[in-house]
């Protein structure tokens, strides 16, 4: 099953943020595909402080779920609007593969899920 992990809220929520990742992390632990696409605020969820120093209430670290979301092929999309607009570039992903992507992405990869969770 392909899932479509869409998420707006950034490190303003640290809780829900790093439950996006820990909810991707448990559809790709139990087999599923897994496509996350951030916009808005979670744009600056994949900038390497926040990476390093997120920690949600009861819903642990983002660097965990990230890395392990990684490891397993997880695929990673930046609204590249939301991201021009909070200064944040490629420069800043480092070695993770992300795609700036407009809202048209959003709409395909929403269309070929067969489930999208928001957070």
């Amino acid at each position: 099953m392909k899932f479509l992990i869409h998420i707006t809220c950034g490190p303003e929520n640290p809780s829900k943020a790093a439950l996006a990742f820990l909810v991707a992390k448990a559809a790709q632990d139990e087999g599923h595909e897994v496509r996350m696409f951030l916009a808005a605020d979670a744009a600056s969820l994949l900038r390497p402080a926040v990476i390093e120093n997120l920690q949600g209430l009861g819903t642990g670290p983002l660097k965990a779920h990230l890395e392990s979301l990684r490891a397993g092929g997880a695929s990673f999309y930046v609204s590249g609007m939301s991201a021009k607009s909070r200064g944040f570039d490629a420069t800043e992903l480092g070695d993770l593969k992300a795609e700036f992507a407009l809202p048209t992405m959003l709409v395909r990869l929403a269309a070929e899920a067969d489930r999208v969770l928001c957070y």
